[in-house]
């Protein structure tokens, strides 16, 4: 496969870890980078073998030999620069949640269509063994008759100063970690007869944000009648980014069926017999980015394009509505 032509919007801390390794171990180019901060890009391009930093993200939009887009920008700016993007043509890989609102997602969607370009939301770990194997094992009537789903994304947000705060930028629990999980469960629709709908939300919103989330909890129905339930915490002593699918037989848990590499565990139990199975340490980062570039290259599907990105979006808004907290609104360029 020829590699992909890849410019990087910002110097985002997730990059490290969600592009610069994934392209170096699939032999992808990060071709350019520009940040707010020009030092910042240089530093980042040093740091991570990227071929040239220009002056802003539109120049990295324009450069001709860019043909992709890595957008990792605070939430709010998802949107209005993966328009960027598909206005001058180049496919994009949007960090998620890759609008703002459900409204925006449809407009990103619409736009992606109209250009005849390739657009993936990252939630990389739908890619990933331990996603596909948890569905497999819920399919498989192992678990006996599926009865419910607990997911938990959390973890601790220590700093005041972190753009996820901001309800101006889109910020937000749900919108961060609480996405993984609303997404998750969505997955398992493929065992629960369809996708699942909102029963109840609440939330406790941060003192003094006008609306962000700090922690959301949710329950859930799949037309099945398979109930689950999610909860998304910024306020919390440790990372727990949990599934586990209860059926009449046993259960299976996956131990962090997010960011596999750091604990790729399912553990399965049955009739009192437990088993551990062990997916492999391969970054879900590294998965997403082989898929991404198959998805360019060859039309490979894929699991998160923008059609998904809208009833994702549309399963966030449902969620907030839900807890009688406002929407996240659209940030302009």
């Amino acid at each position: 496969m020829e590699p992909l032509r890849i410019g990087v919007l910002g110097a985002a801390r997730i990059s490290g870890v969600a592009i610069v390794e994934p392209a170096r171990l699939t032999g992808h180019r990060l071709v350019a980078v520009a940040a707010r901060d020009r030092s910042r890009a240089e530093q980042f391009a040093a740091d991570s073998d990227v071929e040239r930093v220009l002056d802003s993200y539109q120049a990295v939009i324009d450069d001709p030999e860019v043909e992709a887009i890595y957008n990792p920008l605070p939430n709010g700016l998802h949107g209005p620069w993966n328009l960027r993007a598909i206005a001058a043509g180049k496919h994009v890989l949007s960090e998620k949640p890759s609008a703002s609102n459900a409204a925006e997602a449809r407009e990103v969607r619409d736009a992606a269509k109209a250009a005849g370009v390739k657009f993936m939301e990252a939630f990389h770990y739908r890619y990933h063994p331990v996603m596909n194997r948890m569905l497999e094992i819920a399919g498989s009537g192992e678990l006996g008759q599926l009865q419910h789903v607990d997911v938990h994304m959390s973890f601790p947000n220590t700093d005041p100063t972190d753009p996820r705060w901001d309800f101006a930028l889109a910020g937000g629990a749900t919108m961060d970690v609480g996405c993984y999980a609303i997404h998750g469960l969505r997955t398992l629709g493929a065992v629960g007869g369809g996708e699942p709908s909102v029963v109840s939300a609440s939330a406790i919103e941060r003192e003094g944000s006008g609306g962000v989330d700090e922690t959301l909890e949710a329950d859930l129905v799949y037309p099945s009648g398979l109930t689950a339930h999610f909860e998304s915490s910024f306020v919390v002593p440790e990372m727990d980014f949990t599934m586990r699918i209860t059926g009449s037989e046993g259960e299976a848990f996956a131990h962090n069926f997010c960011v596999a590499a750091l604990d790729d565990r399912i553990t399965v139990n049955v009739d009192g017999q437990e088993r551990v199975e062990e997916m492999g340490k391969k970054t879900t980062y590294t998965y997403q980015l082989e898929a991404f570039a198959d998805h360019v290259r060859n039309d490979a599907p894929i699991f998160t394009d923008a059609d998904d990105a809208v009833t994702q979006a549309e399963f966030i808004d449902a969620c907030y509505t839900a807890a009688g907290f406002p929407l996240r609104p659209v940030s302009t360029i």
